[in-house]
């Protein structure tokens, strides 16, 4: 049996859900021998339907560790949260990776600890054809990612330019939290670090090049080993210059 990646129950709390995305976001699956559909526990389907059975929750907080998957579900599921009326807490616990981090832009407060990220990137999907086929894959491709840039800009508002927003989708760029925060997709940090014991299992996943994951890895590194060292006393000018060593690393990445 397959081990289940996400939950939704009932909260402790009287009137709050709590969502669990820990790993693929797959649709529903057809098995042609056996003539029946194999339902995912990440579709789509199985999301609004388990939503349906608690129509009057007032607060839904929704907990992400998942380096993406299909594109349709995952739109599916940012668009059934935006619709449903109740308070939505985005809380990353890990990585919200390409349409994870979409989805996590539906909530209506986003909260990452200082050594979790996100990754944006454009869309892509694999396409058979004639030349025409294959030319409207690609302008299929352009209206999909035009409309995964959109979520980015609702929640970010007015800190974060569209064209800024599609060069960094074409680099495919790692975040930290601090940069979600500098360019809105995130509202504040979390008051603990999340635990990142699983992070180079997720990265080898995530179908990045041995060079982009030991730069991540070694951005988590740095920023952990920050994250341990005591305060610093006070600096005898108001406003010290400081440095960031993960975002140069970002910068380059």
């Amino acid at each position: 049996m397959r081990e289940r990646m996400w939950e939704l129950k009932q909260a402790a709390s009287p009137g709050t859900l709590e969502l669990y995305i820990y790993g693929d976001v797959e649709g529903d699956s057809y098995d042609w021998w056996r003539d029946e559909v194999i339902r995912s526990e990440t579709s789509a389907n199985a999301f609004r339907d388990a939503l349906a059975a608690h129509p009057d929750v007032k607060q839904i907080d929704l907990y992400i560790n998942s380096y993406g998957g299909a594109v349709f579900e995952g739109t599916a599921i940012y668009n059934q949260l935006r619709r449903h009326p109740a308070h939505k807490t985005v809380y990353v616990d890990g990585f919200a990776c390409s349409i994870a981090s979409v989805i996590a832009m539906a909530g209506d407060e986003v909260v990452m600890p200082r050594n979790t990220l996100m990754m944006i990137h454009n869309m892509w999907m694999g396409a058979v054809g004639n030349a025409a086929e294959l030319r409207k894959a690609a302008d299929d491709l352009d209206v999909i990612n035009a409309a995964g840039r959109q979520a980015y800009l609702e929640k970010a508002r007015d800190k974060l330019d569209e064209a800024v927003l599609s060069a960094m989708m074409d680099a495919e760029t790692w975040l930290t939290a601090e940069q979600c925060l500098q360019y809105g997709l995130a509202d504040r940090y979390a008051d603990a670090d999340a635990d990142m014991s699983g992070a180079a299992a997720v990265l080898q996943k995530a179908n990045l090049t041995l060079e982009q994951r030991l730069t991540v890895q070694k951005s988590l590194a740095a920023q952990l080993r920050q994250l341990a060292q005591p305060p610093a006393p006070p600096a005898p000018t108001p406003e010290p210059e400081t440095t960031n060593s993960v975002m140069a690393l970002f910068r380059n990445f």
